[in-house]
């Protein structure tokens, strides 16, 4: 458990188990621990490599906005200062937007890509997610103190204050229109794409996303040979919350990984 001094940010990181190196980025307004259910599953196999993203957990924030695209930046020098060129990487829900920068930004330093409950531009969110992400500024951020996620924030973070500011400087990410199509339509690593069937992202996003990947045009043949590289998995009974934590998730995870792709 350390920091890495990166673009003029303390990024907090610690290692678990041992394995091919395996990047875990979390979702808004939280920390490492949001994978505690399914670390050690990972750790098994892995050489997992937890992140608290700029503002976030235990990486106090610095003086520029919060955006997919330098957060993806710190990641790929977190990379390079361990020395781990081709990583595997994993980002659940802001994570994942994180991660898929990552992976377009720096495609030398990813081999393998796992998106949880991500879409590829703002509009793959239903309609009254989007109405909520804008709401969010410094006084949700006070109405949400005493919830689990602020509980843990003012226990580990460096300067509990800042959190009205976190859900500022969230709220003015999540308000900037995006769509990484094209780009995602030109990436060579293999990817998998995890949603829950009950997610906060639209079910035909989805399917847009994979598409984007080079699945769902054709049959993939008897023995399966023409398919894409990338996979696709919804996950039962599940919703966007809930499934960063589900154990489903490493039994998905690790043969993605593991498995030699055709």
């Amino acid at each position: 458990m350390s920091y890495a001094d990166v673009n003029g940010l303390r990024l907090w990181y610690e290692e678990h188990g041992d394995g091919p190196p395996l990047v875990l980025l979390h979702g808004g307004y939280g920390a490492v621990e949001m994978f505690a259910p399914v670390l050690p599953a990972l750790a098994q196999r892995r050489r997992v490599i937890a992140v608290d993203l700029q503002g976030h957990g235990r990486t106090a924030d610095v003086d520029r906005p919060l955006r997919y695209e330098s957060m993806a930046d710190d990641v790929a020098a977190l990379l390079r200062h361990l020395d781990l060129p081709g990583a595997e990487v994993l980002g659940y829900s802001l994570g994942g937007g994180v991660a898929l920068r990552t992976a377009i930004q720096h495609p030398d330093l990813v081999r393998r890509l796992v998106l949880v409950s991500t879409p590829c531009k703002r509009q793959g969110w239903y309609p009254e997610v989007l109405a909520a992400m804008a709401d969010q500024d410094e006084r949700t951020g006070e109405q949400m103190r005493g919830t689990p996620p602020h509980q843990l924030y003012e226990r580990i973070a460096p300067r509990p204050q800042d959190w009205p500011t976190l859900w500022a400087k969230t709220g003015a990410l999540l308000r900037r229109e995006y769509d990484w199509s094209p780009e995602v339509a030109a990436l060579a690593v293999p990817v998998l794409l995890v949603f829950a069937d009950a997610d906060a992202i639209r079910v035909a996003h989805m399917a847009e996303f994979y598409r984007l990947l080079g699945g769902g045009h054709r049959a993939p043949g008897g023995d399966g040979t023409t398919r894409s590289l990338s996979r696709l998995a919804v996950l039962p009974g599940q919703t966007h919350q809930e499934i960063p934590t589900t154990p489903l998730l490493p039994h998905l995870v690790l043969p993605f990984l593991t498995h030699q792709l055709h």
